[in-house]
């Protein structure tokens, strides 16, 4: 099983990936970080990209089998330790942002972020792969 540097090290090694980082989505902070930043900062990219995530896992819109948002702020919809969404995928001309979230033990707050590059990246094996990385991932 995994740790954070080892589950960002596999995602860096999938064709196309030029950045990974496990962010935590309530805080905005990024817990680790491999390869690149679209915007040269990786705490600007987790900064971005966890507003990005909370959305997605506080509105109702996206909650599975229509559920709705339970909790206090920050508190994913469904179970405790399962994410709401399980991943999202921002498509740009250059390339692939998939946001995958991760169960936890605790509040699920916490997603992989990869970047792909357009023309070398393969987004169907990323999904898999890192669908696989958040299920073996070890946090703690």
């Amino acid at each position: 099983m995994p740790g954070i540097d080892e589950c960002l090290l596999e995602a860096m090694a999938l064709p196309g990936a030029r950045g990974a980082s496990l962010v935590d989505w309530t805080s905005g902070l990024a817990l680790g970080t491999a390869g690149d930043s679209p915007v040269g900062d990786h705490e600007t990219t987790a900064a971005e990209t966890a507003e990005l995530a909370r959305a997605a896992a506080e509105f109702d819109s996206f909650a599975a089998g229509g559920q709705t948002f339970a909790g206090s702020a920050g508190s994913p919809a469904g179970a405790v330790g399962e994410p709401p969404v399980e991943d999202l995928i921002v498509t740009t001309r250059a390339g692939y942002h998939v946001l995958r979230f991760v169960a936890t033990s605790f509040d699920s707050s916490v997603f992989l972020h990869l970047w792909l590059d357009r023309d070398t990246g393969n987004l169907a094996l990323a999904r898999i792969r890192l669908r696989d990385l958040a299920e073996r991932l070890v946090l703690g």
